[in-house]
């Protein structure tokens, strides 16, 4: 089993309970939920004129590869009405992958970790609130340690 923590994003229509249908799809095809942090209203990043983001991460165990996993968000992504049109836009669900094991990959399609975890209060406050001590796998800094280092100043706050 592989452990994995993605965030879940919203900012169209119900956006607590696209949470929820996100959830709900992950543990149907990707593996069982196991620790979830709160919901958080986040600023948008990027694009700013834009409705505010709720934003959650889960922990998940997956016998799924990193490729599968991927596959499996993009599929409930759509499932749960997420058109891609432009970058940054807003969007009924959006599913990352941040972390899977102490994998490092780099390839078209797909990072791990995340390429921008330490730049973003929205992923680090969520995460810091699950697992601080957590080692980011290429800088060696823990969550906590990239949260106080980071200087986003977008506006997070728990719901």
């Amino acid at each position: 089993m592989h452990k994995v923590y993605l965030l879940l994003g919203s900012n169209m229509g119900d956006s607590r309970q696209m949470l929820h249908n996100a959830v709900q799809e992950i543990e149907k095809q990707i593996g069982k939920v196991f620790r979830k942090s709160h919901v958080y209203s986040t600023e948008p990043w990027g694009k700013k004129d834009q409705p505010y983001f709720f934003n959650q991460i889960l922990v998940i165990k997956t016998n799924l590869n990193p490729s599968e996993t991927l596959s499996a968000t993009l599929k409930i992504e759509s499932q749960l009405g997420r058109v891609r049109k432009e970058k940054n836009a807003p969007r009924t669900i959006d599913i990352d992958i941040l972390f899977f094991d102490k994998i490092v990959l780099a390839e078209p399609k797909l990072y791990i970790p995340h390429p921008h975890i330490a730049q973003r209060k929205f992923v680090l406050i969520p995460l810091n609130s699950l697992s601080p001590r957590l080692k980011h796998p290429v800088s060696g800094h823990s969550v906590h340690q990239m949260l106080l280092n980071c200087t986003d100043s977008l506006n997070v706050k728990r719901i």
